[in-house]
C-alpha cells in the first residue's frame, strides 16, 4: 500500500492536466485547464508548459493542444496488455471468415476503449483504432460489459453518462437503457440498431475468462443495408460465440 510519501504530487497533477483534454475540449487555455482540473492557475501553467517543453503539447501563445506524441503513452500501455495480444489473431480470423470488421474492447467507467480491431471495410464515419473510445450505454460492446456488472453498478454508470442522442434511434431514457441491459444479460448478447451512428448495426458478446469472469467484449459491425436487425444474430452470432468459446480456454 502506497503512502503519501510514495506519491509524486507533480506527476499526479500532470496526469490530471492530460486528462482535461478531450474531443469536446481539444484546445485549452491556462484558465480553462485550471477550471477543469481544480488546480490553481500557476500549477496548471507549469504543467502545460512542461508538456509543451517535452513535446506533448503545442502552444500558440494562448491555447494548448496535445500533439500526436501523447499517443505513445496510450498505445504503449495498450500494446503491453496481454489481452490485446491474445485476441488479435482470433479477430483477424473471425473478420476474414465473416467478411466484416471485428473489435474487442474493455469498459472504462462510462466508455468503452478499443483494445484490438480487424477492419474489413469502413462502416462508421469515424476511424476506429486501438485506444478509440465510444459511450458504453449506446454501443453493443458497452451494453454487454454493463450487463456483466451488478445492476446497481450498471445503473450508477448510466446515471453518470451523457445520454444525449447521437441518432434518432438512440435510447435516452435511463430506465429504458437499464431494461435493455437486463435483456442483454439474459440473452447473452447485445444487438444495436443505428443508435451510435446512422447506417450502422452491431452485434456483441462477452469474452469470458477460464474463471468465468467477463474480461472484455467482442463485436462485429455491419452496414444497415446488409442485414435486417432480426437477421443479424442469425448471420453472425454463431461465429462470435465460437470465438468466445475458444478464447474462454486461454483467457486468464
Amino acid at each position: 500500500m502506497a503512502t503519501k510519501t510514495d506519491i509524486i504530487g507533480s506527476l499526479a497533477k500532470g496526469l490530471r492536466v492530460l486528462e482535461a483534454f478531450g474531443a469536446e475540449h481539444p484546445r485549452l487555455s491556462i484558465a480553462e485547464t485550471a477550471e477543469r482540473t481544480g488546480l490553481d492557475r500557476a500549477t496548471a501553467r507549469r504543467c502545460l508548459l512542461t508538456l509543451h517543453a517535452e513535446g506533448y503539447a503545442d502552444y500558440d501563445g494562448k491555447f494548448f493542444t496535445l500533439t500526436p506524441r501523447v499517443l505513445r503513452l496510450g498505445m504503449g500501455a495498450l500494446a503491453a496488455l496481454p489481452l490485446a495480444q491474445l485476441v488479435q489473431p482470433w479477430l483477424d480470423q473471425l473478420s476474414e471468415r465473416i467478411g466484416q470488421s471485428t473489435s474487442v474492447s474493455i469498459l472504462d467507467e462510462t466508455e468503452i476503449v478499443y483494445l484490438a480491431r480487424a477492419a474489413q471495410r469502413r462502416v462508421m464515419s469515424i476511424g476506429l483504432l486501438p485506444g478509440s473510445r465510444l459511450p458504453a450505454h449506446c454501443t453493443s460492446m458497452g451494453r454487454v460489459l454493463l450487463a456483466a456488472l451488478p445492476e446497481p453498478e450498471a445503473r450508477a454508470l448510466i446515471d453518470a453518462s451523457d445520454l444525449s442522442p447521437r441518432t434518432p434511434f438512440s435510447r435516452t431514457d435511463p430506465e429504458e437503457i437499464i431494461a435493455e441491459i437486463v435483456r442483454v444479460r439474459a440473452q447473452g448478447y447485445a444487438l444495436i440498431d443505428q443508435e451510435v451512428e446512422l447506417g450502422l448495426r452491431s452485434l456483441a458478446v462477452p469474452l469470458i475468462s477460464a474463471r468465468g469472469r467477463v474480461v472484455a467484449a467482442l463485436n462485429t459491425g455491419v452496414a444497415a443495408i446488409q442485414a435486417e436487425p432480426d437477421a443479424l444474430a442469425a448471420l453472425y452470432l454463431p461465429a462470435l460465440l465460437k470465438v468466445q468459446d475458444g478464447l474462454r480456454r486461454i483467457l486468464p
